[in-house]
């Protein structure tokens, strides 16, 4: 059994809203245990036999049959999660600044964007692991930030999304 933290894309802004008590219902019809979801915004933590590739293949295809929208999952392990935080350079409180990670199940995608951002003044961005790369914001700033833009892209969406460095700890402490 594997311990897993799974973050959906696109979750409750926009045009797809889900609610969490919804969420925890179907995925109980799925092979996972100890389900938690948090935030409302996509965050889930659960236990499960399967693999990443596995169970993120099962929650993308049980999303779309269930709640009819084109979903997307990045499926992070308990110690692939810890080790990212751990590397992470940034402080999760800053009272300038806000710290995120985007997420990939696609290093090559991250790769891109970080190759992209080297070309915008003031970009500064952290490797944390082939499938996360951190970056700051200014504090209320965060939509107007470039690397925010630019991560944000259509291009991006299917293979990314991006968490507070406060949510993937809530995530870790709220794992079984």
């Amino acid at each position: 059994m594997m311990n897993y933290a799974m973050f959906l894309r696109g979750v409750n802004v926009g045009r797809i809203y889900i609610k969490m008590a919804d969420l925890r219902t179907a995925l109980a019809t799925l092979p996972v245990s100890n389900v938690k979801t948090l935030l409302a915004s996509g965050n889930v933590v659960c236990t499960a036999e399967s693999s990443a590739a596995e169970l993120k293949s099962m929650v993308e295809t049980l999303l779309r049959e269930s709640f009819g929208y084109e979903a997307w999952v990045v499926v992070v392990d308990e110690s692939e999660l810890a080790a990212i935080i751990d590397a992470c350079p940034y402080p999760a409180d800053d009272a300038t600044h806000h710290a995120y990670v985007t997420l990939s199940a696609e290093p090559a995608i991250l790769d891109e964007l970080a190759r992209h951002a080297g070309g915008i003044p003031s970009t500064e961005l952290a490797r944390l692991a082939p499938i996360a790369l951190a970056w700051r914001a200014a504090a209320g700033g965060t939509l107007e930030n470039p690397f925010s833009k630019l991560s944000a892209r259509p291009r991006y969406k299917s293979t990314t999304t991006t968490r507070n460095v406060r949510t993937l700890l809530k995530c870790r402490d709220a794992m079984p």
